[in-house]
This record gives C-alpha cells, structure tokens and sequence, in this order.
C-alpha cells in the first residue's frame, strides 16, 4: 500500500531589490532629508512673511529637525511591528501634505506645527535603511548602504543651495510647493516599484 504526499514544492525566493530600485531609495533618502533643510537659508524671509518675532525666527530651522529627531523615537521603531514598504508610502505621503500645507500657511503657529509633521514624516529615510538590508544579499549590502548615505548626504548639501536659488526666482513658497510636487511624484513611483518586505 502506497500513501500519496502532497508535492513539495521549492521555498519562495525572498524579494530583493534591484539596482534602480536602489537608486530611486538613495534618491528618496535625498529628497526626504533634503525638506528638513530648506527653510534654513530662508529663514528671514520667512519669519518676516508669517509676522514671526525676530527672537522666534530660529524656529523655523529647529522644529523640522526637532520633528526628525521625534520620528527616530518613535516612527522608526514601528519599522518592527509595520510592514515596511506601508510604513514608508505613509510617511512619503504625509511628507508631500505637510510641504504642500507650508506653501499656503500665513499663521505662524500652523507654519512651526506643519515643520514639525514634516520632520517627523522625514524619519522615513531611517525605515528605508532596515527595509533595504532586509531585501538586500549581506554580500551587497554594503554597497546598498553607501548609495543611501551618498543620497542623504547630498540631500543635506543641496537643499540650501537649491532653496536659495528656486526662491530668488519666486518666493520662499515656491521651494515647498516644489518638494511638495516632488513627494507626490516620489510616492506614486515608490508605491509602483517598491515589493513588500
């Protein structure tokens, strides 16, 4: 008497990511970190168009970073709990509402607040460096993370140079309205390029 057995069929390959995917990750890392320091340069301009008191004008630089900072105790952590890929087109997206948000806002209490959700959104960038060792061979791994910190390095250096420039063409509106086009554009090709974790 024979027993009959299911087939056994051969483990699924875990997803990885390819080369351009990689690139588009370094490049979102660059774009995200990039919106914490717009503001910086234009900080007068700014603070001289919301009425902000001279004495308060600092905070147009401090509260994105202060949000950052809040996201890396406690967004980042959800990486654990949240899959990977929805907890970043999340914060892409709550990225892209509060930039669009500071392009309008005349009240600077709303304005500080708004700086502050795009800080926190920002933190993204520190859910893509799990996400990517994840999907990443250890043998390439290395590499996958030099490319990230090559777009969050960048991201740093050009954001001032960049917000100076697309400002004395516009107003300091303008580079939000910018990032914000920019997030949207990002999220769509992240939520069509990036596989689960």
């Amino acid at each position: 008497m024979t027993v009959a057995t299911a087939p056994i069929s051969a483990p699924r390959e875990p997803a990885t990511l390819s080369s351009w995917r990689l690139w588009l990750l370094a490049v979102a890392c660059g774009m995200l970190i990039a919106n914490v320091y717009y503001g910086q340069p234009l900080t007068g301009i700014i603070s001289a168009a919301l009425g902000l008191p001279r004495k308060s004008a600092g905070l147009i630089v401090t509260l994105p970073l202060l949000g950052y900072g809040t996201g890396l105790l406690l967004v980042v952590p959800l990486g654990d709990l949240l899959e990977n890929r929805r907890l970043i087109l999340i914060l892409v997206g709550l990225e892209a509402l509060c930039l669009l948000a500071i392009g309008s806002i005349s009240r600077p209490l709303l304005f500080l607040a708004t700086a502050f959700g795009m800080g926190l959104a920002a933190s993204a960038v520190q859910v893509v460096l799990p996400y990517v060792s994840h999907l990443t061979p250890e043998q390439k791994r290395g590499t996958a993370h030099g490319r990230l910190v090559s777009g969050v390095m960048l991201g740093i250096m050009l954001a001032r140079p960049v917000s100076s420039f697309v400002s004395g063409l516009g107003s300091w509106r303008t580079i939000y309205a910018l990032a914000g086009g920019a997030m949207v554009l990002l999220l769509g090709a992240l939520w069509a390029a990036l596989p689960p974790r």
